[in-house]
């Protein structure tokens, strides 16, 4: 096969995969071997497809299609550096757990950029006091113990972001340390023509739920602050105002429907209670008593103003 064959089956296959799916992961894949690359596609088979390519290809495969899928303009800024495409229709939160999950452990190489902070443990080396020099220019705190060199306590060794020096790297493989782990980085997400990060597939519902009702809340609090009335704080204002008519009408003679029950009470406690524990049967009557009736006419008149709370709360606007 023909290099221009090779390239047009490989826009072909590029084209139809953006036919084909409507969501792209952007890895990064530096460090990452041709077996363990094997070894990921067979992880993320019949759930994703791996194409990987120069990027020349790739933004040229993309320019040809711009008239017919204009939304790929979005994803060629991502595309630079050593990356691949990953595209599937399933659910990206758990084939990112899954491609994160897939990494080898490897030495440092001097040159190399760290990934992550190296820190040597304080523990005693199988080295002989002869090799003492070597970590004394690294600036670590060694004692002989037994014949052997002992690190006496942790050493940050290197710092994420750092370039691995040659003692560095020589210092980890004398102490058979292999700090780094390499695999499929994702740096871009590409879904319905939206390029985000990645990180956005860590919030959850439940986050998200809460961020609502958060703003909920402070809504609700300005608007009775200011007596300004929105969506949210009217059923405030019409339960607050209710209460205010409730104790209007329990102390004058004006009186509505949800009142005169309440005011039945106030009138006659011992009637009421007395009717109340004839209607629970003879034993709660014969021990009912004066303060017993007072009790239950408060928790009676409690009771009334809560379930017109109840009736009007809220979280009633989005049952």
């Amino acid at each position: 096969m023909s290099k221009a064959e090779r390239k047009a089956q490989y826009f072909t296959k590029l084209i139809g995969y953006f036919d084909e799916y409507t969501k792209v992961f952007v890895v990064e894949s530096d460090n990452v071997g041709s077996n363990q690359m094997q070894q990921i596609r067979m992880q993320l088979r019949g759930e994703a497809e791996i194409l990987m390519g120069k990027n020349t290809l790739m933004r040229k495969a993309i320019r040809g299609v711009l008239d017919t899928k204009p939304e790929l303009a979005r994803l060629m800024p991502a595309i630079k550096g050593n990356v691949g495409l990953i595209f599937t229709n399933g659910d990206l939160a758990a084939l990112r757990k899954l491609i994160q999950a897939n990494k080898v452990r490897a030495p440092a190489k001097a040159g190399a950029i760290a990934p992550v902070n190296v820190i040597v443990p304080a523990t005693v080396t199988t080295m002989g006091p002869e090799k003492t020099s070597f970590f004394q220019a690294l600036s670590i705190q060694t004692k002989i113990n037994r014949g052997t060199i002992e690190i006496i306590s942790d050493v940050n060794l290197i710092q994420a972001g750092d370039k691995v020096g040659a003692s560095e790297a020589t210092l980890l493989n004398m102490l058979n340390i292999s700090p780094f782990a390499y695999g499929l980085v994702i740096s871009h997400v590409f879904e319905e023509g939206s390029l985000y990060n990645p990180t956005v597939l860590d919030i959850e519902t439940e986050d998200l739920m809460n961020k609502f009702r958060e703003g909920v809340v402070n809504v609700t609090c300005i608007s009775l602050a200011i007596g300004y009335p929105t969506v949210v704080s009217v059923p405030h204002l019409v339960i607050n105002g209710y209460k205010n008519i409730f104790a209007v009408a329990l102390a004058t003679e004006i009186t509505f429907p949800e009142a005169e029950k309440a005011k039945a009470f106030l009138a006659d406690p011992e009637a009421a209670m007395a009717a109340m524990a004839a209607a629970a049967g003879p034993v709660a009557s014969a021990h009912a008593t004066k303060e017993e009736s007072k009790t239950a006419v408060k928790a009676a008149v409690k009771e009334e103003s809560e379930e017109s709370e109840d009736e009007g709360g809220m979280f009633d606007m989005f049952d």
